[in-house]
């Protein structure tokens, strides 16, 4: 896990040939032209921190004035510059640092306002500082700016100079040690557990992504707080901890996706790039106020987990089949229906990634963008952007306006939401284009009713759907620790009457260290597909109720959810639990 690193600009802002953190402050320095080159050279080599740090040495060599350089820190990072000598500090503000890391960090803390700790530095460059204090207090900490010798006399005044003395002689004795040691990677051993609740969150997304898990939740609530996993569709428990500690992780994962950590009352999304070995992994990372505190849910994207082939997506030979047939007219409209978490975008760049190639111009308009692919132009849509000048907001209807000027063969639009996407979405399978989308409905039969609610005419629907996907996903039974289950037990749900005898054996859920004790491992498609035969247009047209649609799907060959559920426990793939949802009956086993 000590592999994951956040790929943030800050850190791509830093020089190569300067791997410590303290020299930020140098090289922001000589870009600003407030010392040279050659002054931050010298005062590299006469450095001995914590002892003498960089900042004290610049100051005693007289290369720029203290109070010069705190004015100017306040700006570069638009922070609150503060005369500690002016503040009477409480003895329990004083007291939350615990003296030595107060010491060490050259960080006085001086007040708490609006849940933030205010901790004066002349040095606001070091992250890891104002992490760790954040984790250790469990309050969000931010850093105001104040002059060193400053920093110094409070040190002295509350914790007690004669303490503070001994500690920092002993502090720049065991430098100096070091410092004349061959071995350099104590220092670096002792700078990088500065960075715990860094290390935690590292630790938290590298889990995450070892057990496969799609989604990190993090929690408050009154007296607890929590971590859950999202793995294979269902949430589990990864830590419980007190909800201080979860303050300051929450204040790093937004650091770390570029959000706004002081504000609270509103929800913010962002995006965190991380490898992890030879691997990048996207990140989503989505935050909302609750009743005792921020939510965070990290959608975890693993392009190296995941295989865009439409041959392994879980659809039978036959529905493949049919599939491949529909892609592959010039025109008409392709829906992939079910609720959130579903895998219809998965289904979705399957198709893309199959019809990908030269002779085709295929645009994608989404929100947000899940992973890219050579090839198709992808537009990230962002219904908050408003063009001042026409007054249009950047939404899916716009997006699909702009695509239709430009010569597409394929679209696929993330979602259809509303009349206005619904109406050029049609005109465009029309119009000799191919069009795939999404909706949110319970079946396939119900995709048309939908449509209709929308305000588009029968007669519009029928001449331009030509399939429609309702799909779930459901858990996998673990190889390894699947157990055989008697065929008794299929007389509860009242099918023990089937012909279970031309099946393999029947099998439930146990658990194993190989899938996390759950008893399952990976997940997979059941579906339904709905092909929009010249029957089936007709009864559109005639505007035939969603029940009489279904029938007449079933009747030309369709198999419903249930049909697919059934056959997916009677090969042994899943268990009688995952498929008890969609056969409409209640029992327990």
């Amino acid at each position: 896990m000590a592999a994951l690193l956040n790929k943030t600009e800050e850190n791509q802002k830093l020089s190569a040939s300067k791997k410590d953190e303290n020299y930020k402050l140098g090289e922001i320095l000589v870009s600003n032209s407030l010392i040279a080159r050659k002054d931050l050279e010298t005062a590299a080599k006469k450095e001995s921190l914590p002892a003498r740090p960089l900042i004290k040495v610049l100051i005693d060599d007289g290369k720029i004035k203290e109070n010069d350089l705190s004015e100017f820190l306040a700006k570069y990072f638009f922070l609150n510059q503060v005369d500690i000598n002016d503040i009477e500090i409480p003895k329990n503000i004083v007291n939350i640092i615990p003296p030595e890391k107060a010491i060490k960090s050259r960080a006085v803390p001086y007040k708490i306002e609006n849940n933030t700790l205010y901790i004066a530095a002349a040095d606001p460059t070091r992250n890891d500082i104002i992490d760790e204090i954040s984790f250790i207090t469990g309050i969000p900490a931010v850093y105001s700016v104040a002059p060193y010798s400053q920093i110094i006399t409070a040190m002295s005044k509350y914790y007690n100079a004669s303490f503070f003395l001994e500690k920092f002689k002993s502090i720049e004795n065991a430098v100096k040690t070091d410092q004349e040691s061959s071995d350099v990677s104590d220092i670096s051993k002792d700078k990088d557990s500065a960075s715990a609740v860094e290390k935690y969150v590292n630790k938290v997304i590298g889990d995450a992504v070892e057990r496969g898990a799609s989604d990190i939740h993090i929690e408050f609530y009154r007296k607890f707080s929590r971590i859950r996993f999202r793995i294979d569709g269902k949430l589990s428990e990864y830590s419980n901890t007190p909800p201080t500690a979860k303050l300051n992780i929450i204040a790093r994962i937004k650091n770390m996706a570029k959000l706004d950590i002081t504000e609270q009352r509103f929800p913010q999304d962002g995006r965190i790039t991380v490898s992890l070995g030879a691997h990048e992994i996207d990140i989503r990372v989505s935050c909302i106020p609750t009743l005792f505190g921020e939510k965070i849910v990290m959608r975890i994207l693993n392009k190296s987990s995941l295989v865009f082939d439409i041959n392994k997506i879980g659809f039978s030979k036959s529905h493949l089949n049919l599939l491949g047939e529909c892609i592959h007219k010039p025109f008409g409209m392709i829906l992939v229906t079910g609720p959130t978490g579903s895998g219809k975008t998965t289904s979705l760049y399957c198709i893309l990634n199959d019809l990908n190639n030269e002779s085709l111009n295929i645009s994608t308009a989404e929100d947000p963008i899940e992973y890219d692919f050579p090839g198709i132009n992808q537009v990230q849509v962002n219904e908050k952007l408003k063009n001042e000048k026409t007054n249009v907001y950047f939404n899916f209807a716009e997006t699909l306006r702009s695509f239709l000027r430009q010569d597409p063969d394929i679209i696929m639009v993330g979602e259809i939401r509303d009349n206005e996407t619904a109406s050029i979405s049609i005109q465009a399978a029309l119009t000799g284009h191919l069009v795939l989308s999404t909706l949110h409905t319970n079946n396939a039969a119900s995709t048309i009713t939908r449509l209709v609610n929308m305000k588009i005419e029968p007669f519009l629907i029928a001449s331009s759907l030509t399939l429609v996907i309702a799909q779930r996903l459901i858990r996998k039974l673990c190889l390894e620790c699947k157990e055989e289950l008697p065929l008794e037990t299929l007389k509860k749900i009242g099918i023990a009457e089937e012909k279970h005898d031309i099946y393999i054996k029947l099998y439930k859920a146990k658990g194993c260290p190989a899938c996390n004790k759950s008893g399952y491992k990976g997940r997979i498609p059941i579906y339904e597909m709905l092909y929009v035969s010249e029957n089936i247009k007709e009864l559109i047209n005639n505007s035939a109720a969603e029940s009489e649609l279904e029938r007449a799907a079933i009747s030309q060959g369709m198999k419903t959810l249930s049909d697919s559920a059934k056959e997916k426990f009677f090969t042994g793939i899943t268990s009688l639990e995952e498929i008890l949802p969609y056969l409409n009956v209640k029992t327990s086993v």
